[in-house]
């Protein structure tokens, strides 16, 4: 059964779901460790009443990022993990950092990549008026939100639509998401060839990942 360690910076939403689909049955994953960049962050808590290892690494106590993701990464390899998955880890990481995990360190963001790359996604996606949104999990690379695409869903944009009810709406899809694209990864379907991800075919996909 592969390991995973999921990295937080607050509630971890989307550990939860993570957690969820693991108690479930639908996840064959072993969670080490949730691990935080912030002492009070939600999910510590969340984690630790599930009987999973937790740990703090405080990037203030760090001058410099490499020196922060240098022991961050100290932290993940005392668990040994197979998979390294950002669940709402709100820091940008070093290119050394991310090297070290290539292929096996995933995150989520809420927009369909490569359009809205970092912060205030929704608020984005509103003013330019698109009518569909989402999420994407990638593979991250040393490219902030461009790494190859691991699985999309899309939700309409519908008329009256603000901030927070457009973000409630992909929110509801990335905890769908995330968790397959995780057990793809467990079960050794997915790989990466020539920047691309590719898929075993032996199951189909879920039928379109569109969420009224």
């Amino acid at each position: 059964m592969k390991s995973v360690v999921i990295l937080i910076s607050g509630r971890g939403s989307n550990m939860e779901a993570l957690l969820a689909a693991v108690a479930r049955g639908e996840l064959p994953v072993r969670v080490a460790a949730v691990i935080s960049n912030r002492p009070d962050a939600k999910g510590l808590e969340t984690a630790a009443q599930q009987g999973i290892a937790t740990a703090v690494v405080d990037h203030k106590a760090f001058a410099g990022r490499e020196l922060f993701d240098a022991a961050m990464a100290e932290c993940i390899d005392a668990h040994a993990p197979d998979l390294v998955v950002l669940a709402g880890f709100m820091r940008i990481l070093s290119e050394g950092f991310v090297r070290h995990y290539e292929g096996r360190l995933l995150n989520i963001h809420p927009s369909l990549l490569p359009s809205f790359p970092g912060l205030h996604t929704h608020e984005r996606a509103l003013a330019e008026g698109v009518r569909i949104h989402g999420c994407t999990v990638h593979f991250v690379t040393p490219a902030l939100d461009h790494g190859p695409v691991v699985v999309q869903a899309a939700v309409p944009v519908l008329d009256g639509d603000d901030e927070a009810t457009l973000a409630a709406r992909v929110l509801a899809q990335e905890h769908v998401v995330y968790p397959l694209a995780v057990r793809w990864f467990a079960e050794g379907r997915l790989r990466l060839e020539s920047g691309r991800v590719l898929l075993d075919a032996e199951r189909a996909l879920p039928a379109p990942l569109i969420s009224p």
